[in-house]
């Protein structure tokens, strides 16, 4: 169904965005244009660098249009990250799995992430943004994405893993580490590269195609580099 357009929450002193002409079509394959071309932008400015001007030229249409859809930039950036979180979301439930052994919760985790995230580069850095500038907005979009407090879900898989953890090393398959430190060790290492992409690009003079094979060799080669750590 197609949403509702709405007029910016917070007009400039200026006259609002007109509405679009009477010819033009207000239909959901206009929104997924402005939602695509959001991402081209986000992805090659940033969220910070990104202009709503930019966008539209991206997508094809008059920047009062992109305002009569989305309002402005942050509830374009918003919308774009929920679709991306949404996605995130089986992710942490097969964490939660208690059938799913550590070797599974590990590559499934790092393969889907990096899958996933390849896809909008730009949502690390605009969380980690977000995170400094507006932490109670970071907070409610976590919460809407996975449906409950972010806290929640964060203890309930810490107390999975520490009990998965416990059962591995009372095997002696695996050494003791607090399930909190397994968590961001692997968070830390997934989210690196789309962090640092810029400086990535620069130091190992990778154009976009060469970070794409990268990131395929890091999806294979980074399961095992995790896993192998955790022998004793």
């Amino acid at each position: 169904m197609t949403s509702k357009p709405r007029f910016p929450r917070s007009p400039r002193p200026t006259s609002p965005p007109s509405p679009p002409a009477a010819n033009a079509t207000l239909d959901l394959d206009t929104e997924t244009r402005i939602l695509n071309a959001a991402r081209v932008v986000f992805i090659r400015r940033g969220t910070a660098g990104a202009r709503m001007q930019e966008i539209a030229a991206e997508a094809g249409v008059n920047q009062a249009l992109v305002h009569y859809y989305f309002g402005s930039k942050n509830e374009l950036a918003e919308r774009v990250f929920m679709e991306a979180a949404s996605k995130l979301v089986p992710l942490v439930t097969s964490l939660l799995n208690p059938t799913a052994t550590l070797e599974h919760m590990v590559e499934r985790f790092v393969t889907a992430y990096i899958d996933t995230v390849r896809q909008t580069p730009f949502i690390p850095a605009y969380m980690m943004a977000e995170a400094h500038q507006h932490p109670e907005r970071i907070n409610k979009l976590m919460q809407k994405a996975v449906g409950t407090v972010p806290a929640n879900v964060a203890s309930i898989a810490i107390a999975r893993l520490d009990s998965v953890i416990a059962e591995r090393v009372a095997a002696g398959t695996m050494r003791a580490m607090p399930a909190r430190q397994l968590l961001i060790n692997v968070l830390s290492l997934v989210i690196m590269p789309f962090v640092a992409r810029p400086v990535l690009l620069l130091a190992l003079g990778f154009d976009d195609d060469g970070f794409d094979e990268f990131l395929d060799e890091r999806r294979r080669e980074l399961p095992a580099f995790i896993l192998n750590a955790l022998r004793p």
